[in-house]
């Protein structure tokens, strides 16, 4: 293939260092090999000729004189056939395909890898969404938990006050006389002062939390510290434990006692992973009314 639109073997000849210098030392040696073995057999010639005349023996001198002047002749015409030849253009034909080769599995491997990609976000993506959508329904269904038990809580307003109010008539007849209005009075004041020192009742929630870290590597101590660091009109922090999740990751359980009326626990989760260097998530493992 031309470079730069020359040809190969142009380039070659235009060139003043020794591209393929391996070739040349190699056909090099074994040309003095060869002169190597031509010398051994004229040596042995000589031993066994050894009562011919002087004159064979000048005769025999000269002749690997002007064999070796030939051989000489014979090698640089090879080295001119080879670089006629041709076969630096097959060479570089060679490396060239190579290259291409390469480039192609390249670019496959990288399309390859750019595909991977692209579905590992997608899968993040779905995984996220479900999370998201999992939280969102057990914080919607403990809302509703939470609103039923409190809805059950509320005293009947059939009870015994209501009862006792019934006995009360509040608006006598003109014909009751002043004994009968001074009874009324008196239980009035009684009922009266019965409501006023009977204790109000505070409805109150336990919640068992599980508080999940980033990683393996997140210091536990330093989160619960965290955690227990965040205080509520209404809120007390009761027991807590280490629960293993999977591969090493452990979660944070701990309880939580809370005044309804006083404290959200919506709220109180988003208290939690307003914590964002160590908290990934808070979710509601436990809820009983107390």
């Amino acid at each position: 293939m031309p470079l730069n639109g020359i040809p190969p073997l142009a380039a070659l000849q235009a060139e003043t260092f020794w591209i393929d210098a391996a070739r040349y030392q190699d056909a090099e040696r074994q040309y003095y090999e060869m002169l190597a073995q031509g010398r051994l057999r004229n040596q042995a010639v000589r031993k066994n000729s050894k009562n011919s005349s002087d004159g064979n023996q000048v005769q025999e001198k000269a002749t690997p004189t002007s064999s070796l002047a030939s051989e000489i002749a014979h090698a640089r015409q090879k080295i001119q056939n080879i670089l006629k030849s041709g076969e630096f253009e097959s060479d570089n034909l060679n490396l060239l395909k190579r290259v291409e080769t390469l480039e192609a599995e390249k670019k496959q491997m990288q399309q390859k890898i750019s595909e991977l990609s692209s579905k590992l976000a997608l899968l993040e993506t779905k995984v996220d969404d479900c999370l998201q959508l999992r939280h969102k329904q057990n914080s919607e269904s403990k809302s509703n938990q939470h609103k039923s038990e409190s809805t059950k809580a509320k005293p009947s307003v059939n009870g015994p006050a209501a009862d006792e109010d019934d006995d009360i008539d509040l608006f006598g007849s003109e014909e009751e006389t002043e004994e009968e209005l001074r009874v009324k009075e008196e239980r009035v004041k009684a009922y009266e002062n019965k409501k006023s020192k009977k204790p109000a009742l505070v409805a109150k929630s336990s919640v068992v939390l599980d508080v999940k870290p980033w990683s393996d590597e997140t210091d536990m101590k330093e989160l619960e510290i965290a955690v227990r660091k965040i205080q509520m009109d209404g809120l007390t922090w009761g027991a807590s434990k280490l629960v293993p999740l999977a591969y090493g990751i452990k979660k944070l359980q701990i309880i939580a006692t809370v005044v309804d009326d006083k404290v959200s626990v919506d709220g109180l989760q988003e208290s939690i992973e307003e914590i964002e260097d160590l908290v990934q998530s808070v979710d509601i493992a436990a809820f009983n009314k107390l």
